[in-house]
């Protein structure tokens, strides 16, 4: 039988030690049917390594879970309850600050209700790991992948576009259970926010407040969703909840901000009204939008008429800001946003 590696332990060892502190090399020699004395190295590295601590001595020895913790689970979707798992198998094995632990709930149960209502898979995996620095979540199913979810429920074939949608947030295919909220805060309370699906990929990081990159896939079938949440983190869940009031005091989500960078760039300048048209699309169902141009150099003029004049005109409740505009962005803008002359005011010479 070849020699256990460590790696081979880290997904299991810190319920083991919850489980058989007192009994630990015992466990080990069973469980991986290794000498008394392998399973005393192994025991020795995984010390090493901060996976386990070592209490007392001789007979009164005890191994408990470190600085270093991981549980790995996989679960049939079906009947599948969000909260239990949390309850049950991974929030027993970790030790966080009151107030990482309720964002780390949080994103989990929202993550892994999104798997169960909206995946269309059998099966989700879902592994956390708590380091010295921060705590990493990730979760996989094997269903449609949420790009093409989005697809077939609002018509949208382009991932870019979809992840549009969704970096608005409201953004739900079944509006009647859900408000939208899941992937958009649990995006906020993260210091790295990585979805992976069709074979595409975005990435939000929390010193990039509200920017969206695109990133490397790592994921052709289903979902896959990659948080981690620095253990000294300022942030706590009631505040990101607050930040999208209107006046960052209650919980009503009433202000977005839209990353305009995903669906623009050097090579494909956001130009049409078409495409001024997709990113007005549910900017009504707030009351402050936040336009982001960061990134951009220009937008075209039929863009910009077509989403601050024309749409702004329609919606005049709206209240729409542009932020981050380079010098060329601005001045169309504020070509735009200029009263045009009345039918009957002679035109300047």
């Amino acid at each position: 039988m070849p020699r256990p590696l460590l790696s081979d332990l880290t997904a299991w060892i810190t319920e083991a030690a919850l489980r058989h502190p007192d009994a630990l090399p015992g466990h080990l020699v069973e469980r991986l049917g290794i000498s008394g004395r392998s399973a005393h190295a192994l025991l020795r590295k995984l010390v090493a390594a901060q996976w386990l601590q070592r209490e007392g001595s001789g007979a009164k020895l005890r191994f408990v879970p470190g600085l270093m913790r991981q549980v790995v689970r996989r679960y049939a979707l079906a009947n599948l309850q969000e909260d239990l798992p949390w309850r049950q198998d991974f929030a027993p094995s970790l030790d966080l600050p009151p107030a990482v632990a309720r964002m780390v709930q949080h994103v989990f149960t929202e993550l892994l209700n999104n798997a169960i209502d909206h995946s269309g898979g059998t099966q989700v995996t879902v592994s956390l790991r708590q380091t010295p620095l921060q705590v990493q979540l990730l979760v996989s199913d094997d269903g449609r992948g949420v790009f093409e979810t989005i697809g077939q429920h609002f018509q949208i074939t382009d991932p870019a576009l979809a992840m549009l949608e969704l970096a608005k947030g409201k953004l739900s295919s079944q509006p009647q259970r859900h408000t939208g909220r899941g992937l958009f805060f649990a995006s906020k309370l993260a210091d790295i926010f990585d979805l992976h699906a069709n074979d595409a990929a975005f990435q939000q990081r929390g010193w990039q407040q509200d920017h969206w990159h695109r990133g490397r896939p790592a994921c052709t079938r289903g979902s896959s969703v990659y948080v981690a949440i620095r253990l000294d983190t300022e942030r706590t869940l009631d505040a990101v909840l607050r930040r999208y009031s209107l006046d960052g005091q209650g919980y009503r989500f009433e202000r977005t901000v839209v990353p305009l960078a995903l669906i623009g760039s050097a090579q494909q300048v956001l130009e049409s009204r078409a495409q001024a048209r997709r990113v007005a699309q549910r900017l009504t169902q707030f009351k402050r939008v936040e336009l982001d141009f960061d990134g951009l150099a220009e937008v075209g003029h039929g863009f910009a008429d077509e989403l601050f004049r024309v749409f702004g005109a329609q919606h005049p409740q709206l209240e729409m800001v542009a932020l981050n505009m380079a010098p060329q962005v601005a001045a169309m803008v504020d070509s735009v946003r200029e009263p045009l002359p009345a039918a009957h005011e002679p035109l300047p010479a």
